[in-house]
């Protein structure tokens, strides 16, 4: 296994080849991942691939997504320090330690209780005090900790949740998911000014799907989008 000093060159490369050099500038997002340690929030067995470009996974059916997915995300969100984030899908909290490291504090949500388990012991570990993790169906949200400066959702949902956009800031609330079917999805950027909502389009990408109520495999029907 590499050492620490090894793990930390692997970060400065992954910055400067993954990141810096497809474009992602955001000072604050490059800082934060040059010193989270991603090989901490894989299994063992994959530590050692942890900075390479590629999603890993983690157990459960789930994966840590790719760094420059994870820093394209963050970085369209222009988060400042001030903000509260709601994060849909825990996960491993490589995601939600990033978040904690950048905004003011971030309420996460995760449908696996063992998941949001370790996810939690892992962020405490590394010092990050700004966050409460949820056991529950994210596709919900958390309407009685809302409005959200921030809202950023890490699997795939079939479209844009009406219960989600609602739980924006009216102030010019982003959130950031991705939209499609369960093979393939559209990346999109949501932004809320009082009632209005606009969406666009970033790029294509493939996540896991997001399950629950408003999610996929569910019996319930969606309320229709507000778009």
């Amino acid at each position: 296994m590499p050492t620490s000093k090894e793990y930390g060159r692997l970060r400065k490369r992954m910055v400067a080849e993954q990141l810096r050099e497809r474009g992602i500038s955001d000072r604050r997002v490059l800082d934060a991942m040059a010193v989270l340690p991603r090989h901490q929030f894989v299994p063992k067995e994959f530590q050692k691939h942890a900075y390479e470009d590629r999603p890993l996974p983690i157990g459960e059916e789930q994966t840590i997504s790719q760094p420059y997915i994870v820093a394209f995300m963050t970085e369209r969100l222009r988060l400042k320090q001030h903000h509260s984030v709601l994060e849909i899908g825990t996960g491993s909290g490589y995601q939600t330690a990033l978040l904690c490291h950048l905004a003011q504090y971030v309420f996460s949500m995760e449908r696996v209780s063992r998941l949001a388990e370790q996810a939690g012991r892992r962020i405490g570990d590394l010092g990050y005090n700004n966050l409460d993790i949820h056991v529950g169906d994210g596709s919900q949200g958390l309407p009685d900790q809302a409005l959200f400066d921030r809202i950023i959702v890490t699997a795939a949902v079939p479209r844009l949740p009406s219960v989600l956009c609602s739980q924006l800031d009216e102030r010019g609330g982003l959130m950031i998911l991705p939209v499609g079917d369960e093979d393939l999805q559209e990346l999109k950027l949501v932004a809320r000014r009082g009632d209005r909502y606009t969406s666009r389009t970033l790029l294509r990408c493939r996540f896991v799907p997001l399950i629950g109520r408003y999610g996929f495999d569910s019996d319930v029907k969606s309320p229709p989008t507000i778009f």
